[in-house]
């Protein structure tokens, strides 16, 4: 007992400080007497040892930044003589924690302090945590030397059991920091220590084996690339035999691309650019992703038809033929094609081939409604032209590198569309039928429309650029044609550069001239049936496309056909029917049912829509060609309804201001026409466009709603055969609207003989086939009051009376 209290009594000691360093008890170490503290320290230990027993003593403090620890270490100076390297030293041995207290003086010139002793016993027997602590120390501590070789090492670590002395052993590890030292240093507690090294020595652990692990993938990395580089180094000298063997040059190999580059006839700016991503195919690696790029560039640039083109048919008659023996009608389309190769060939005459650095391409756009034959007309003009084509689908195309194509660092990068096809046609001067330009949309990727502006300008695209090749691209002798179904949906400035060829239909005489030469050859083949087993007379083909089928086009006439002649397949298999057969116009019922349009004039007087006031026939333009429109009016009663106008059948803006100008025109030349406008005042007018559920708009519907409005009010009919169309003023003026064309074609298919059109479009009855103005009695007016005369029937007794009001 006297001596563990004499253990614990008040020390004086010499401070011995350690710049960045820690001793722990237990660890031996060597210091430098050069040093000029550490030698006053030890010569200030040794001189206090002469008048006491034992060795000298010094407290080894740790100094970081200048500032002592509050903790020291009480340690012996065990020996003092020469180190390794020559200088005088001292080996000191830690002893125990020394807390350390106020400084006092001594003899030398050392810092003199007094400290206490720190009681670091562990009872005995240990808890079962501690021993298992202890345990995974060991392991842990065991595990880090093995792997550094330190074999004698993990003896005298396993031969420890004292847990303060196995927690202070973790001083020697050389990856702990100065303040991991400190930390174990100031921590008291044995078991707190042993603990607080356990997880250092765990966490560097876990630290290694990351290490190691990417240590070990990139070294497997690197291994695979030296064998890659290695293996390509041997199959190209296994290759380089073999053609010496087979007495191949070297020049010959196909990925030999300054040769293939050299042999090509490309133009002088395209083999400079080519020569140069060449020149950076040879510096860079194999494993290189930029080798890749250029080595897809090239191919692209080297399949593309620099110097190929195809000699144009300059047959002006034979074209002509060709022409109009695959489309019947359509001869603004033939006459425009007949004209560009008569030009074409008198500028080859005179050598005015390329004037500018430009050729002479040509930029069409054909627009009408859909199955008139804007698509196929493509490959016809090619094939009239002896040229190739390609056809490029626009419908859906939202990306702006779908035609200007992609970057080449983007992953996946491809040519536009437009270089594509002149890659497929495998020519610098194809036929590019750009097919449903008018449904091209656009979102965050860019305008596609846009980006068509140069390749459409003639007086730009003999230099277009197209974003993955970064080469000129010479599209001047191109004769692109561009369909679309709406002209308004195409934007102005891309419209501009075209050249406007509307194909608004068909006559009835030439859609049986269509289904005779065309269509039924074509579905006869299709149902495996020969022209002479089945004949379709002119009459029943007549009666398809009039009372069958009302389009501009001749779609609807084909799947006519096809669904006729499908029948009389079935009906030969089943035994029901003998062939050859003719179909006659009164066959068609029994095959394929009824008719689905009877025109108003064939059918009974009571039930035609204008038998009764206030229902007149007008005429309109829709996406799918002209169209008949029925414009219906009615008065509210006078005691139920309210004063005003109603609108229905889905109209807008512009047609309901029609609507509300026909009204006034009424309201106020009312009884210079003789018609009872005071209805109009108390009594609520409702106008209604029957198919309700189909948009329309425009104002060239004003005339029809004026003469329904006028029939209401008046009790007269509107004549079943007249139909009428044109803008009307507050003033009664009737003014000129467009697509009279298509209006006259719908008027004609409908079975209408009187159709009204406005005075100043009389011009463009030019356009309207002769066999369609026979038929017809157009009536040019430049005033309501004519259109009044001519539209309604003579009045009857009681007309009045037979006004239809609304509930």
């Amino acid at each position: 007992m006297a001596a563990e209290s004499a253990a614990f009594t008040p020390l004086t000691l010499p401070v011995l400080p350690l710049d960045d360093e820690v001793v722990l008890p237990g660890m031996v170490v060597p210091l430098d007497l050069s040093d000029a503290e550490v030698r006053a320290a030890v010569e200030a230990a040794q001189a206090a040892a002469r008048s006491e027993p034992g060795k000298p003593r010094v407290l080894l403090v740790p100094r970081i930044d200048g500032t002592h620890a509050a903790t020291g270490v009480l340690g012996t100076v065990e020996q003092v003589g020469r180190l390794a390297d020559g200088d005088p030293g001292a080996l000191i041995r830690g002893r125990g924690r020394v807390r350390i207290g106020a400084g006092t003086t001594g003899p030398g010139a050392a810092l003199w302090v007094e400290g206490t002793r720190v009681d670091e016993t562990v009872p005995e027997p240990l808890p079962g945590q501690v021993t298992e602590l202890v345990t995974e120390y060991k392991a842990l501590a065991t595990a880090w030397l093995r792997k550094r070789g330190a074999w004698q090492v993990v003896d005298r670590v396993q031969a420890i059991d004292d847990v303060s002395a196995l927690a202070d052993n973790s001083g020697y590890s050389p990856f702990l920091t100065t303040e991991q030292k400190v930390e174990l240093l100031e921590t008291t507690d044995p078991v707190a220590r042993l603990r607080l090294a356990t997880q250092q020595l765990r966490d560097h652990l876990a630290e290694q084996d990351v290490a190691e692990t990417i240590a070990k993938d990139v070294q497997e990395g690197v291994d695979k690339q030296q064998r890659e580089f290695l293996l390509r180094r041997q199959l190209e000298a296994v290759r380089k035999e073999l053609r010496e063997i087979n007495g191949e040059q070297d020049g010959e190999e196909s990925d030999d691309y300054r040769a293939r580059v050299e042999a090509a006839d490309l133009p002088e700016k395209v083999r400079e650019a080519a020569l140069k991503e060449v020149d950076k195919l040879e510096r860079s690696s194999d494993q290189s992703p930029e080798g890749s790029w250029i080595r897809t560039w090239l191919d692209t640039v080297l399949e593309m038809p620099w110097s190929e083109r195809t000699e144009d048919a300059y047959d002006i008659r034979g074209a002509q033929a060709v022409l109009d023996a695959e489309h019947a009608g359509l001869e603004d389309v033939k006459e425009r094609i007949t004209e560009y190769l008569a030009v074409r060939k008198r500028r080859g005459d005179r050598g005015l081939g390329v004037v500018g650095g430009r050729r002479g391409g040509a930029v069409l756009a054909l627009v009408g409604p859909p199955g008139v034959g804007k698509t196929s007309l493509g490959e016809s003009v090619a094939h009239a032209m002896g040229r190739k084509f390609v056809r490029v689908a626009l419908g859906g195309v939202r990306d702006e590198a779908e035609i200007r194509g992609h970057r080449r660092t983007y992953v996946g990068a491809l040519p536009g569309r437009i270089v594509r096809a002149i890659k497929e046609a495998g020519s610098m001067n194809p036929v590019v039928l750009l097919d449903e330009i008018d449904k091209v949309g656009s979102d965050f990727r860019g305008d596609p429309a846009a980006a068509l502006l140069e390749v459409l300008d003639p007086a730009q695209n003999h230099t277009f650029r197209d974003h993955y090749l970064e080469v000129e691209l010479d599209l001047s002798d191109v004769v692109f044609l561009a369909t679309a179904n709406v002209l308004e949906a195409i934007p102005e400035a891309l419209l501009d550069r075209m050249e406007l060829v509307r194909l608004d239909g068909y006559t009835e005489d030439e859609k049986v001239v269509i289904a005779r030469d065309h269509l039924l050859p074509r579905q006869l083949e299709r149902a495996g049936l020969d022209a002479d087993e089945v004949t379709v007379d002119e009459g029943a083909l007549r009666r398809l496309a009039g009372e069958y089928t009302r389009e501009a086009g001749v779609r609807t006439l084909e799947r006519s056909i096809a669904r006729l002649l499908r029948k009389v397949a079935a009906q030969h298999e089943l035994g029901e029917r003998k062939l050859p057969f003719t179909v006659t116009d009164g066959d068609l019922r029994a095959l394929i049912g009824r008719p689905h349009h009877v025109p108003e004039s064939a059918q009974d007087p009571a039930e035609r829509r204008t038998s009764v006031p206030g229902v007149a026939t007008g005429l309109a333009v829709t996406g799918a060609g002209g169209d008949v429109l029925y414009v219906e009016a009615s008065l509210a009663d006078p005691e139920t309804g309210a004063a005003g106008l109603t609108l229905t059948g889905q109209l807008g803006d512009v047609m309901k201001e029609s609507a509300q100008i026909a009204l006034s025109f009424l309201r106020s030349h009312g009884a210079e026409l003789e018609l009872p406008v005071g209805d109009l005042k108390d009594r609520g007018a409702h106008i209604h466009f029957p198919a309700g559920a189909v948009p329309k708009d425009g104002p060239s519907a004003g005339v029809t709603m004026t003469t329904a409005l006028a029939s209401l009010l008046s009790g007269r009919l509107v004549r079943t055969d007249v139909a009428m169309t044109g803008e009307v003023s507050l003033t009664g003026r009737v003014l000129p609207i467009g697509g009279v064309k298509q209006k006259l074609l719908a008027a004609h298919r409908a079975g209408i003989t009187t159709v009204i059109i406005p005075k100043r479009n009389e011009p463009d009855l030019d356009d309207v086939p002769a066999q369609v103005l026979d038929k017809l009695d157009v009536h040019a007016v430049t005033d309501v009051r004519q259109v009044l005369e001519l539209a309604l029937a003579p009045a009857t007794n009681g007309a009045e009376s037979e006004v239809p009001v609304a509930a």
